[in-house]
């Protein structure tokens, strides 16, 4: 409630899946005193059909992150060899639930489905399949928003990981808005602040 009374224009969860029914029981108390922002969901993606199904009808964005494809890096990477099939899995969930993102001309979205994905260091293979799935799967509705934050850290070093010491280089993002474009989505985010966003803010 105070972040509404602040301004802020939405609630966002993040990486929430184990804190569902806490989320749950809040709502019920923070609703009838006028909690009326849109909630967003922001989440790695690999979450359990169960969880999202509590979630029907109380969230109103989903920010799923598709972070990778092939299971060798799934499982290296994310210790999670099954993370695809997850990840397909819930952001099918999240799209039937809401659709895809609708941005009015205020340029603040209250419904739909953001898919990000974060590029990876050499990754670029795992990025033209996750916008072919996602091109295939949803049309020409789906919003994405490639990433670029990647940055070693924890336990990335020479003898760990040696294949992520390093930041996503400009020509690889580059290349990650072409791939994107080839597979057939059309609604790549460009990450410029609205207008009236910059306004406020300033």
């Amino acid at each position: 409630m105070e972040l509404q009374e602040r301004g802020c224009h939405n609630i966002n969860f993040v990486t929430p899946e184990h804190v569902v029914p806490q989320i749950l029981e809040a709502l019920l108390l923070a609703i009838p005193q006028g909690l009326n922002v849109p909630l967003v969901y922001n989440t790695s993606a690999y979450d359990s059909l169960h969880s999202l199904a509590l979630m029907e009808g109380v969230i109103d964005i989903y920010m799923p992150d598709f972070k990778v494809w092939e299971e060798a890096n799934a499982s290296r990477w994310l210790k999670a060899s099954n993370y695809r099939e997850a990840a397909c899995a819930a952001v099918k969930e999240m799209v039937r639930q809401v659709g895809h993102l609708k941005i009015p001309a205020s340029g603040i979205a209250r419904r739909g489905v953001l898919v990000r994905h974060m590029v990876m260091p050499g990754g670029l293979e795992d990025t033209r399949k996750i916008m072919r799935f996602l091109a295939k799967e949803f049309g020409s509705g789906v919003y994405v928003h490639l990433m670029n934050q990647y940055e070693p850290a924890g336990k990335v070093s020479e003898s760990k990981y040696p294949e992520l010491l390093r930041k996503v280089e400009s020509k690889e993002m580059a290349q990650a808005k072409r791939i994107a474009l080839e597979e057939g989505i059309v609604r790549v985010d460009r990450r410029k602040p609205h207008p009236q966003l910059m306004r406020e803010w300033m």
